[in-house]
């Protein structure tokens, strides 16, 4: 079994920053797609980004926000810029089992905790 850890969600004023990490156990776990999502309060789970050998993003934080990985830590991040008030969720982290990079939380296999994060105005 995978295990994600995740880290850095916090409390940000709207413009701030918050840089998300997602650390997984296993030698090749971080080598699998592994995306970001957030579910907010009365919401469904959305799609935020995703990295494998290349990277995609919603249109809702196209611009703002930078999924990269880092193989030696085996930890993907996800860099959050110019937050706004409608990012406030709690963010997960997920890999997939095959090589392909979606945006539906069903092809998912292996789930973070979530962090949460707030952003004011």
């Amino acid at each position: 079994q995978v295990q994600l850890v995740e880290s850095g969600g916090g409390l940000v004023q709207a413009g701030g920053s918050l840089r998300l990490s997602c650390a997984a156990a296993g030698r090749t776990a971080s080598n699998y797609p592994t995306g970001w999502f957030r579910q907010a309060p009365g919401k469904d789970r959305e799609f935020v980004a995703a990295i494998a050998w290349s990277t995609t993003y919603a249109d809702s934080v196209k611009g703002r926000f930078t999924i990269s990985r880092d193989n030696a830590k085996n930890t993907v991040y996800l860099q959050m810029n110019n937050l706004k008030p409608e990012d406030t969720a709690v963010y997960y982290c997920a890999t997939k089992l095959s090589w392909n990079i979606s945006p539906h939380a069903s092809e998912y296999i292996y789930w973070g905790q979530g962090t949460q994060v707030t952003v004011s105005s």
